[in-house]
């Protein structure tokens, strides 16, 4: 392991100065692997440097891609008549992943932390009652402002739970198995005797914008304008970032792999479109457009992809998971990461609440809270956000949540039972830790800081 004295220890990096200045170890010096876009030049040594990556146990998202195509496979296969491809069954995968997805993302910055949440589908309920209680008669509140009010009772219980596992030094899975039963009983006592609070696509405005956050569409013609403007602003922005980097003698993906950025991305959205854009009705009347919780997914997906990856904060979680004490040596407010992160937990489970809501129409004591935060849990890990910290994206929480609601579709569609669905997802999900920790086993117990 090296030292002060051994290995100069650049400037650019907190934790090493900290340990120069203390004349102890560099606790992360092994920590670090430097991705193949940071030392290729050309496309094709971005290639050879991925693929060596992945044979040194570094497959990043490759396992659950080929997973989520032989899902596909297989049941597109085995589904009767073989609809599982077809627009109709999609456009539902894509609804019906969405609350797996956003959970996912959620408790992915727990994980991120070493650290995990069993409160997030209660906390989740929770969020959707309170949106649903808002846009009743009585308040009547705009839609917005009955969501804000969600999202920030979701944050706050964060912060509590945060709170007490930094400040009296109490375990994470105490803590929020505490808060599971805790809000479990807060959502039947708000519920009450009635059992439940409904919303429609009533004259009521409020109640039309949620329930239209799963069952409203978006024109054609727009949804069509809106992907080629967020293709030219996103792209154009990855384009002009990795130029100027060149420019300034900075370390920058290869061109090649900046265009097979945008490219890939312009495909997948033309994709998607395309797809919600078919009509899937099996009426006179046309159902078509893309339903506005996907761009709702792509907008929180986005969001913390930023915050993650792109903000100093971000960067300080990543340390905080990979190595806590390395971490404090280097002057961060450990406490503060941390409870910040179940704070951000907690406020996605809220949003995945809203959609929820959407979902189902409204919210009642049926809500198994149980059963969502081992599937939000499992999507992340399937996904590829390691149980161990220092390791996730929010990218992973997508991948693993489509992973999922393509298990729970596919097996809808021929019919089984909910514990054939719980059997397979667990199988999947044991495959996916057993990928982690064999991986972590071939290139280090250290956590991968993204450069």
């Amino acid at each position: 392991m090296a030292t002060s004295e051994e290995t100069p220890l650049s400037s650019e990096s907190p934790m090493a100065a900290a340990a120069d200045a203390e004349g102890a170890p560099d606790l992360t010096a092994a920590a670090v692997e430097v991705p193949p876009e940071i030392m290729a030049q050309t496309l094709g040594q971005y290639m050879r440097g991925w693929a060596a990556s992945v044979r040194g146990g570094n497959a990043g998202v490759l396992p659950v891609a080929a997973a989520l195509v032989a899902v596909a496979v297989v049941f597109t296969v085995v589904s009767p008549n073989h609809v599982f491809l077809s627009a109709t069954n999609l456009v539902n995968l894509f609804d019906q992943s969405a609350v797996f997805i956003v959970l996912a993302m959620g408790e992915g910055f727990v994980l991120l932390l070493g650290e995990i949440d069993l409160s997030i589908g209660y906390v989740a309920a929770i969020g959707g009652i309170v949106a649903a209680q808002l846009v009743q008669p009585q308040p009547n509140l705009p839609w917005w402002l009955a969501i804000a009010a969600a999202l920030l009772v979701c944050a706050v219980i964060g912060g509590i739970h945060g709170m007490i596992i930094t400040r009296l030094r109490m375990p994470a899975f105490i803590v929020t198995l505490a808060g599971y039963l805790l809000w479990f009983g807060v959502m039947l006592i708000i519920l009450g005797t009635a059992g439940g609070v409904g919303i429609t696509s009533t004259v009521i405005a409020g109640q039309q914008a949620l329930y239209g956050i799963v069952y409203s569409y978006i024109d054609p013609l727009v949804a069509w304008i809106g992907l080629a403007v967020l293709i030219a602003l996103l792209g154009g922005l990855l384009w002009f970032r990795d130029r100027s980097r060149r420019r300034s003698g900075l370390v920058a993906p290869p061109v090649g792999l900046t265009v097979a950025k945008i490219v890939m991305m312009a495909v997948a959205g033309i994709a998607v479109v395309a797809i919600c854009n078919l009509n899937r009705s099996q009426g006179t009347l046309p159902i078509v457009g893309v339903p506005w919780v996907v761009p709702l997914v792509l907008v929180v997906l986005a969001l913390w992809t930023v915050l993650l990856e792109r903000t100093q904060f971000g960067r300080h979680m990543y340390a905080v998971g990979g190595n806590p004490e390395a971490a404090r040596r280097a002057g961060i407010n450990v406490s503060r990461v941390r409870t910040i992160g179940f704070v951000l937990c907690s406020l996605t489970a809220g949003i995945a609440g809203v959609i929820y809501c959407s979902q189902l129409g409204g919210m009642t004591t049926n809500i198994n809270g149980g059963q969502l935060v081992l599937y939000a849990v499992a999507a992340a890990v399937i996904g590829g956000t390691s149980l161990f910290g220092g390791r996730g994206r929010a990218i992973h929480g997508l991948l693993g949540g489509l992973v999922i609601g393509a298990i729970y579709n596919g097996l809808y569609l021929l019919g089984f039972p909910i514990q054939w669905q719980l059997i397979i997802t667990g199988l999947v999900l044991l495959a996916a830790v057993s990928v982690d920790s064999l991986s972590r086993r071939g290139s280090g117990s250290g956590s991968l800081v993204r450069v």
